[in-house]
Order: C-alpha cells, then sequence, then structure tokens
C-alpha cells in the first residue's frame, strides 16, 4: 500500500464484495484532486452510492484503501470527518421538528461546531439553499426537493474542505437544479473541494472539472472533463469542390491524418491531436478551396454509451 499523493481524495483497488457474492464495487483507483468539482458519473446501481459509503466509513470495504483529505479511512475517520460535508442517499431528519430545528440538533452533536455562532451558521445555511420561509416547517410536510435541499443545509452548516453530494438535485425542479449547481461552483469557488455523484449528464457537464465513470462497479474511466472525451477520437469534415476531394485528401494524408475516407464533396478523417487550424492553412495553401470545415469531437454522453453499453438519463 502507497500512501496518498495529495489528493483530496483517493482510493486503491477499493472494493466491496456482499454476503450474496455480488460485487458492488470492483477494484476501483480514485483521485480527485484538492479543489476539483469531480463529476462521479453512473447510472443506478452502478457503485457509486456504495463507494461514497466506503469513503465516509459508513461500510467497510472487502479490500483496498481509501484516503480523504490525505488521511487514511475509516482509521482517521473521528478527526477527519469534521472537515468534510456530505449528502449520502436523501437526508434523515426528525419528521415532527421543523427544518431549523433538525439543524439545530445537527450541530449541537457536533463536538467541534462552536454553539455561540450556531444561530448563525444555521440561517446562513437554510438561505444558501433557499429554505428560510419553510425553516418553521415540520420535515414532514417538506416536499422531496425541500428534504433535499435541507440536507444541503445539513452539509454546509460548517466551512467544509471537502463536500460529498450523492444526487444532490435528486427531487428538485428545473430551477432548483441550477440553484444547485451555482452553489456547487461557489463552494468550489471558496476553495472547497466537491465530490458530486450523478446519473444526470447536464448536471455534470455544466459544473464538473474533473470526471469518473461508473459502470457496473467498475470505474471506466476518469480525468480532466474537457480531455476525456474529447480530442483522441475527434473527426475532421472538410467541405470542397468535387474536382478537389483527392487534392484535399493528399494534403490530410501528409499531415498524418488517418481514416481518410470522402463522400461528394466531402473528405473526412480521424484528426488524431492534428490542430484544425494547421489543417486549413496545409489545404489553403495546396490551392484546394475549402467551403467549410468542421470538426466533431466524441461527447461525454458518446463515450459514457461506448464504455458501458447502456444509455443515459440526459434530462433536465
Amino acid at each position: 500500500m502507497s500512501g496518498p499523493t495529495g489528493a483530496a481524495i483517493r482510493t486503491e483497488g477499493l472494493t466491496k464484495r456482499f454476503r450474496s457474492g455480488q460485487v458492488a464495487v470492483d477494484g476501483i483507483d480514485l483521485v480527485v484532486p484538492p479543489g476539483a468539482v469531480y463529476g462521479f458519473l453512473g447510472p443506478n446501481g452502478s457503485g457509486k452510492t456504495t463507494t461514497i459509503r466506503m469513503l465516509l466509513g459508513l461500510v467497510r470495504p472487502t479490500s483496498g484503501h481509501a484516503w480523504l483529505l490525505g488521511e487514511p479511512m475509516p482509521e482517521a475517520g473521528a478527526g477527519v470527518l469534521p472537515r468534510v460535508g456530505a449528502l449520502v442517499e436523501g437526508p434523515a431528519f426528525h419528521p415532527y421538528l421543523t427544518g431549523r430545528d433538525n439543524l439545530r440538533r445537527l450541530d449541537q452533536c457536533d463536538a467541534t461546531a462552536d454553539p455561540g455562532t450556531s444561530r448563525t451558521r444555521i440561517g446562513e445555511a437554510l438561505e444558501r439553499v433557499g429554505l428560510t420561509a419553510a425553516a418553521g416547517k415540520p420535515y414532514r410536510q417538506y416536499s422531496l426537493g425541500m428534504k433535499q435541499r435541507l440536507g444541503l443545509a445539513a452539509a454546509l452548516l460548517r466551512p467544509r474542505e471537502l463536500l460529498v453530494l450523492d444526487e444532490p438535485t435528486n427531487g428538485l425542479d428545473p430551477q432548483g437544479t441550477r440553484e444547485v449547481r451555482h452553489l456547487i461552483r461557489e463552494l468550489a469557488d471558496g476553495g472547497s473541494t466537491v465530490l458530486v455523484s450523478s446519473h444526470l449528464l447536464a448536471e455534470i457537464e455544466q459544473v464538473c472539472t474533473h470526471v469518473g465513470i461508473m459502470g457496473r462497479g467498475r470505474l471506466l474511466a476518469q480525468g480532466e472533463r474537457h480531455a476525456i472525451a474529447t480530442d483522441d477520437d475527434a473527426r475532421l469534415t472538410v467541405t470542397t469542390r468535387e474536382s478537389q476531394v483527392g487534392a484535399a485528401a493528399e494534403v490530410l494524408r501528409a499531415l498524418g491524418l488517418t481514416d481518410i475516407g470522402s463522400d461528394g464533396p466531402v473528405v473526412h478523417a480521424l484528426l488524431d491531436g492534428t490542430a484544425p487550424e494547421h489543417v486549413s492553412a496545409a489545404l489553403v495553401h495546396a490551392g484546394v478551396d475549402l467551403i467549410g470545415l468542421a470538426v466533431q469531437r466524441r461527447s461525454l454522453e458518446q463515450l459514457f454509451v461506448e464504455l458501458t453499453g447502456e444509455g443515459f438519463d440526459v434530462a433536465r
């Protein structure tokens, strides 16, 4: 076992096998850099929540290791978890207490929280998630979206170095979803690292700096969002006069592009890391009439489908 290397979250070979023999999480190596908004993607049942529960010490792994903020879990949980805010599998609160009283009770249970600032911090947390007006209502009267907001407020009662949010927009309307995305950006801008688990593609594409894709318990890909699904498989299409298709293809071949083909006046090829502006300059220099040039990059959704063979919920 090697030690952590400065990552906010890191795992090595993290595995969870249930007594039934089902392998829920199969040897994953997560790396979440400090300050990142890490989108933990995958359909329901892919192992995301089980992974999060192991990270937080709620479930013991069958094998492998995990670190939060450089500390081993679950061994260092008592020291590191006060620096972590979490929303996992939907919040659990007392139904007959108000939203504010539920937060007050949670804050009183936190031995590391300052009682003198409790009222102010609770008010600020409620305001950040848009629940100030409903703070006096019993929790049992809350809608699913309001319950989810209160769970977020609980995670925000104190400044956190790391936030782990499991499906944070579950039950929220489109406006609520936008507000949560804005809040995640705000938290990251304030210096927090955020891991957000989701099965909604739009959530990840709009807010995350890094992405990890889970499927059937395995981590199929991870990396920076802008790099993980783009240039390696980008395809170039060049539109020219039909009489110049051959000349255009020769230029692309000379530049080292591969998988070159044509369809009428359109020539297409695998870009393979070549800058599109270099291609256009070479075509013009060769006297090819450049009517159009476009690059089609593989989307995050396409990558997900290719890796898992499953569809993806792109609603919202």
